[in-house]
């Protein structure tokens, strides 16, 4: 599942911490894309549905990720993957290494992770 440029907003204050009430994300979110509290309530509980968000109803902070950064960055990841490079993981890394300014120490850790992959 592709997340939208929203769902990342709502992801990112609720991985910043444990637990939200919705005053609390609505404020973040007012200031950031202008929603309104009404909004900001309307996409936590549809990204519930998803399976991004959990709502502890119980609780005066009900609102948390039920998804991990690293988990999203995983699906986004491969998705680009397939999508762009048809699987093709080496093409990715030379399309990002051709397009970007890469230090000393980072080309030392990639190869480093290379050897180490025993690529």
């Amino acid at each position: 599942m592709k997340l939208s440029e929203a769902e990342w907003s709502v992801l990112e204050i609720l991985w910043s911490g444990d637990g939200f009430a919705l005053g609390e994300i609505a404020k973040e979110l007012k200031a950031v894309n202008g929603w309104s509290k009404n909004t900001v309530h309307t996409y936590l509980t549809r990204m519930e549905g998803k399976g991004l968000v959990l709502i502890d109803r119980e609780s005066d902070k009900p609102y948390s990720a039920a998804v991990t950064r690293e988990e999203c960055a995983k699906r986004e990841r491969g998705e680009l993957l397939n999508k762009v490079y048809r699987g093709a993981a080496g093409n990715l890394i030379a399309a990002f290494l051709k397009e970007s300014n890469i230090s000393r120490e980072e080309i030392e850790k990639l190869r480093a992770m290379l050897d180490e992959m025993e690529v």
